[in-house]
């Protein structure tokens, strides 16, 4: 925990998040780390069969205060679960979003951009100062018609949600994972030429064509590298940790 906080610290979380232990003792040897997206009944007990007593997360599995733990939800009962097998839960969400080489640092780099850097918002911690997107560039840009193949075989993304196609070439790109229709303006203040984010309303959508390549490639599909951020983390701060990427699919949502 020490070594995931150290790099992204919970003070760079946004008010509204519940990031940090979620459930389960910190004193307890770690037998092994199972890194996920979300905590399901399912994660745990994949955590249960590779002897794992440790799950670190990406969304947190307690986001709303709990008035009582019964099995009457999905929340409550994964709770159950893990303090029935003495798993402990720890999540990472916006304070690994907002911080230097988080979230959407992975994102730049999964779609090869350079002189990546933070925009829109930032927090500062102590000498660490955090933001909430990151714009970077392609070194040879690309058509829209090829940014949307990038990303699709990128992200394993079976459609890409966009406007009108861009009719210039694509080289600066913002990039907000999960939610991030907020920091829009913000990229185009920018100069961007595409914003890439996970999630965006309807609404949204208008009001900007030709002005800025909008790609909406679904929040998990967005976000589903933390994992490998975290095994970086502990297997650099904390030799000998076995550490294992969840092979549980969490996305609630499908294409059909």
């Amino acid at each position: 925990m020490n070594a995931l906080e150290h790099f992204a610290p919970l003070p760079l979380q946004e008010g509204f998040d519940n990031a940090g232990l979620q459930v389960g003792l910190t004193e307890t040897e770690v037998s092994g780390a199972l890194l996920c997206l979300d905590v399901t009944e399912s994660v745990v007990d994949e955590a249960v069969a590779l002897g794992c007593n440790l799950i670190v997360s990406h969304h947190p599995l307690i986001f709303h205060a709990l008035k009582r733990i019964t099995d009457e939800n999905d929340v409550q009962r994964t709770v159950v679960k893990a303090i029935k097998n003495d798993i402990t839960v720890v999540s990472m969400h916006t304070n690994i979003d907002n911080a230097p080489q988080g979230v959407n640092f992975k994102i730049a780099e999964r779609m090869g951009l350079e002189n990546t850097r933070f925009f829109g918002p930032e927090k500062c911690v102590a000498d660490l100062t955090g933001g909430s997107g990151v714009v970077g560039g392609f070194a040879k840009p690309l058509t829209a018609s090829d940014f949307m193949t990038l990303l699709k075989r990128k992200f394993d993304v079976a459609c890409v949600q966009a406007n009108q196609l861009l009719r210039r070439p694509i080289s600066r790109v913002a990039i907000c994972g999960g939610a991030g229709a907020f920091l829009l303006p913000d990229a185009i203040r920018k100069g961007a030429d595409a914003f890439v984010t996970g999630e965006m309303h309807y609404h949204e959508f208008f009001g900007h064509e030709q002005e800025i390549q909008i790609a909406v490639i679904g929040h998990y599909q967005s976000e589903q590298f933390t994992n490998e951020i975290f095994k970086e983390v502990i297997e650099h701060a904390c030799k000998g940790v076995k550490c294992f990427l969840t092979k549980t699919n969490t996305n609630p949502i499908g294409f059909y």
